[in-house]
C-alpha cells in the first residue's frame, strides 16, 4: 500500500494526501476529513461526506479508493468497477433520503481538469430541479460545519449497504 510520505508534489515538497490520512484514521492539519464523515468502507473503497458544501447541493458524498491512486490513469480496472458499483448504490440512497431530484457524477484529474487533492475521488451531487451547481460551485462553495456533515452522514447510512 502507499504511504502518504513517499508522494512528492511537482513543487518537490512532500505531499500528505489528505484523502490517504483519512483513509488511515489520522486527523490532523492536513486533512479536513473526520472519521464521523465516513459513510461507509469496503476492502476497496470508502464513502465520505465531502467538507465543501455547494450552496443548494449541501451534502455531497465522494467515492475513493481505500489505496492511493492519484488520477484516473493510474486506477485499476477492479477498483473503477468497486467505485462505480459504490456510486449506484450512493445515487440510490441520496435519492430517498435527500428527496433530490437528480444525481450529478464529477471526477477531475490534475490541476488542469480542476483536482485538488491529489488522490482519485468521485464526487456525487444531488441535484434539483432549477439548481445552479454548475454555476455555484466555484463561488459558492463553503466549508461544512461538523455538526451539519454528521447530519447527513447519520440521516445516510441506513441506505448505504453495511457488507
Amino acid at each position: 500500500m502507499w504511504h502518504n510520505d513517499d508522494m512528492i508534489n511537482p513543487n518537490q515538497e512532500l505531499y500528505h494526501c489528505p484523502i490517504c490520512l483519512g483513509n488511515q484514521g489520522i486527523e490532523n492539519e492536513h486533512t479536513m476529513l473526520l472519521q464521523q464523515d465516513l459513510v461507509h468502507r469496503n476492502d476497496l473503497v470508502s464513502i465520505w461526506m465531502n467538507s465543501f458544501w455547494i450552496e443548494g447541493n449541501e451534502g455531497h458524498l465522494i467515492i475513493v479508493p481505500n489505496e492511493h491512486f492519484e488520477n484516473l490513469y493510474t486506477l485499476p480496472a477492479n477498483i473503477g468497477t468497486a467505485i462505480f458499483e459504490a456510486s449506484k448504490q450512493v445515487a440510490l440512497a441520496l435519492k430517498t433520503a435527500y428527496k433530490c431530484d437528480g444525481i450529478t457524477l464529477r471526477q477531475n484529474n490534475e490541476p488542469a481538469g480542476d483536482q485538488h487533492a491529489m488522490h482519485y475521488h468521485l464526487h456525487v451531487f444531488p441535484r434539483y430541479n432549477g439548481d445552479s451547481l454548475n454555476e455555484n460551485i466555484l463561488k459558492q462553495k463553503r466549508v461544512a460545519s461538523v455538526a451539519d456533515r454528521l447530519a447527513k452522514v447519520n440521516k445516510l447510512k441506513p441506505y448505504i449497504n453495511s457488507s
